[in-house]
């Protein structure tokens, strides 16, 4: 068997027996390593320097748990759930609260992406102190994680602002001319508007149908699991408000993730509402929140330089193309495919689109599809399978604020849904838009 195919298999089905994600990476690593032809030495040398490359990402990660936790210390959080719980207790009919809820969810996971670029730095300091108002109006968290999935993958699709500028004209577009491609002049909202309504087909069903039925959680729990309230005031709030728009305007400007929390935080420190006394258990708390992402995005890394390692990945595109025999739609699903394969690996559409140009786009210009074809088949395999693993961070994000009183499974409440929801009808869409494009 491919030693990619193998790896995956292994990583999917050891977290599937609910084997902790990164010794499921790591054991996913080795066996795919060793079965790819690599010694043990050579194995871990290439996990080693795989690894090294998430350090910048973990950091992040650890700076915006700090950050959300000053945020939290202010009041903002808990001072928007309880104006969610006083319109809860003045509306019988929860209705209208229920879906506003699920929209406001939806807006700021988009607008995580695109106008206001923090990823998932919003999640544990919304969601967690929104979760006794999800209790009391029965609404399943799997819906839930569905709705900010929609939210963390889909706008770097379509829309080239933010990390959408990142992933569609810096890694796709860059990387397809590097290939020998001319993409100038192409319009990549264009290619990828089908694959992006088979996002929204996903979410529609996932809202009107599969979770649309009431589901009970333990009130009990989520109170214990509550951390301190802090003292609202007028004073905390506006720091908290101006926190955070220095911290967006910090990344922005210094395209800095690490700077942009930085700043944030160092905000609270001087002005008082975070006491100094107070900072360092404080910080140590936020990288303890978010060092199971962090330390997961690490392992992913090592993962995915271990597959690149065997020089695989292309044994696997040209296996499947012996398939094709010139059918360009046979060709298109295989290849994306292929790509599902290779990123619910790794975890990570933007590492995904750079290891699959090199090999698709001279196999495209030989089957014949445009360009704009081109950019929509490598578009949708490196987006496939960012909803539905177990090491995304669009997957890992969304139960970091929905699991704090532990009444969310990461695999089961988390990934099996969208990976239900998502894929299959951006598969599917992918494979669409390659035909007409």
């Amino acid at each position: 068997m491919n030693a990619v195919l193998l790896a995956v298999i292994v990583m999917l089905g050891l977290a599937l027996l609910r084997t902790h994600v990164v010794i499921s990476l790591l054991l996913g690593a080795l066996i795919g390593g060793l079965s790819g032809g690599l010694s043990l030495s050579r194995t871990l040398e290439a996990f080693n320097n795989g690894i090294t490359g998430g350090a910048a990402v973990a950091l992040s990660y650890a700076l915006l748990g700090a950050f959300a936790l000053a945020i939290a210390k202010s009041g903002l959080p808990h001072a928007m759930a309880d104006l969610a719980v006083k319109r809860l207790e003045r509306d019988s009919g929860q209705s209208r609260l229920k879906w506003a809820l699920i929209l406001l969810l939806a807006l700021v996971s988009i607008a995580s992406q695109n106008l206001v670029p923090i990823h998932i730095a919003f999640i544990p300091l919304l969601v967690p102190p929104l979760l006794y108002v999800m209790a009391r109006l029965h609404l399943d968290r799997r819906l839930v994680a569905c709705v900010i999935t929609f939210g963390l993958v889909t706008p770097y699709m379509v829309f080239p602002v933010g990390f959408g500028d990142i992933f569609l004209k810096q890694i796709l577009l860059g990387n397809i001319a590097k290939s020998g491609m001319d993409v100038r002049g192409l319009n990549v909202m264009h290619a990828m508007a089908i694959p992006a309504l088979g996002m929204l087909a996903g979410l529609l069903w996932a809202v009107l149908v599969s979770y649309r039925k009431p589901r009970q959680y333990a009130l009990g729990k989520i109170e214990n699991a509550e951390r301190t309230r802090a003292k609202v005031s007028r004073k905390s709030l506006a720091t908290a408000l101006l926190a955070i728009t220095l911290a967006f305007a910090v990344q922005l400007y210094t395209d800095s993730m690490i700077m942009g929390a930085l700043a944030g935080f160092l905000l609270f420190l001087a002005t008082g509402v975070v006491k100094w006394k107070d900072a360092d258990g404080l910080f140590n708390e936020g990288m303890k929140m978010m060092a199971m992402i962090g330390f997961t995005m690490i392992t992913a890394q090592g993962f995915a330089e271990v597959l690149k390692a065997t020089g695989q990945v292309g044994a696997l595109v040209t296996a499947s193309a012996g398939l094709f025999a010139g059918n360009q739609g046979v060709a298109a699903f295989a290849m994306l495919l292929v790509g599902l394969v290779v990123t619910l690996g790794i975890g990570s559409s933007f590492s995904t689109v750079p290891i699959l140009t090199a090999i698709y786009v001279p196999l495209c210009m030989h089957l014949g599809f445009s360009p704009l074809a081109t950019v929509a088949i490598i578009g949708t395999a490196g987006a496939l399978g960012d909803a539905g693993s177990p090491a995304s961070d669009s997957t890992l994000g969304p139960t970091s604020g929905l699991n704090v009183d532990g009444q969310h499974d990461h695999i089961r409440d988390t990934v099996l849904p969208t990976f239900l929801h998502y894929n299959l009808p951006v598969l599917a869409a992918g494979w669409i838009a390659a035909m007409v494009l």
